[in-house]
């Protein structure tokens, strides 16, 4: 059986620049265990004079939903799991942060601005959490990014921007009324993964817009990491760099061209 060579992760790749980035959001996602008790009054009153630039969205619960089989029949319940965290969003609503009990998620709807940018603002907000809530292990990092191509009104041939292409079965020129392609890639010598998610949006109305081509790429550890203050940074690079390399692997030079 061969061995999978490990991948060589250069942080330092320079890619195409995309004027016309399809990003729609961006998404740090950290779950982490942490040692603080994390109550609701004083993780707001903290949050409120810490944040500059962000307002108080909402306060969320956690809840399980269950499924049971009484006597043949099949019956709901659903348990209150208890407060989860709290939501600020800033005040040109572009950026969406979450500080819970078991982690950390930041947000950036379009339009996307630049890595930079998202990288710095995302690394300030959680040095906030990290002082919150003093996370003792990382038990998955994930960085997400949404994108949506938007077909010309009328365009039906969407795998025209995808690489590779889906195809309708053999001697069958059908065009696709939906598509759904999911995979899930290791990365050899490294702790990652990556979820790599492919579909297509129909517009209620073809004349007026066109199929939406979305290209969800989802980097994520594939192991719980011990918590230092280097490791969000570090790894936040190499995901970047997977990101890219997954993207620009993906989609077509048309693709591309419509972009630039």
């Amino acid at each position: 059986m061969r061995t999978q060579a490990a991948v060589e992760i250069k942080v330092n790749e320079q890619f195409d620049h995309l004027p016309g980035a399809p990003i729609v959001e961006a998404v740090i996602d950290v779950r982490a265990d942490t040692i603080d008790a994390f109550e609701e009054p004083h993780v707001r009153s903290q949050l409120e004079d810490k944040l500059d630039g962000y307002e108080f969205l909402d306060s969320q619960r956690a809840f399980r939903h269950e499924v049971k089989l009484e006597a043949g029949k099949p019956s709901q319940a659903v348990s209150d799991l208890g407060w989860k965290g709290l939501r600020f969003q800033s005040t040109d609503r572009k950026h969406i942060v979450q500080f819970n009990r078991d982690g950390f998620v930041f947000s950036r709807l379009e339009p996307y601005q630049s890595w930079k940018r998202f990288y710095d603002e995302g690394l300030c907000l959680w040095r906030t959490y990290i002082k919150l809530a003093q996370p003792v292990e990382i038990y998955r990092l994930g960085l997400r990014y949404i994108n949506r191509l938007q077909l010309n009104p009328g365009e039906v041939h969407f795998e025209d921007y995808l690489q590779p292409a889906a195809m309708p079965p053999r001697n069958m020129d059908l065009p696709f009324l939906g598509f759904m392609h999911y995979d899930t890639l290791a990365v050899p010598g490294h702790p990652y993964a990556i979820n790599v998610v492919r579909t297509i949006q129909r517009p209620a109305d073809n004349s007026l817009t066109g199929i939406g081509v979305i290209l969800d790429i989802d980097v994520f550890t594939t192991h719980s990491i011990e918590f230092n203050e280097t490791l969000l940074p570090e790894r936040l690079q190499e995901m970047r760099w997977l990101k890219n390399k997954v993207f620009f692997g993906s989609v077509t030079e048309k693709a591309l061209e419509s972009l630039r």
